[in-house]
């Protein structure tokens, strides 16, 4: 694979994460409201490869 194959295929791969991740947040802040801070972690593991990275993080609620 080439190195822009590869490009696309991972801008593309995070552009769903980002894109599906933001919409049920959305959502859940739609359907549960709140103040204050929204606690969140994203996790990213592979099934084949030794990948394990994690991503936390306060969203301010409205």
């Amino acid at each position: 694979m080439s190195e822009e194959a590869f490009n696309m295929s991972l801008r593309k791969f995070l552009k769903q994460v980002g894109v599906t991740s933001q919409r049920e947040i959305e959502e859940y802040v739609r359907a549960n409201g709140g103040s204050g801070k929204l606690k969140v972690k994203m996790v990213l593991t592979a099934e084949n490869a030794d990948l394990n990275h994690e991503v936390t993080g306060d969203i301010e609620l409205p």
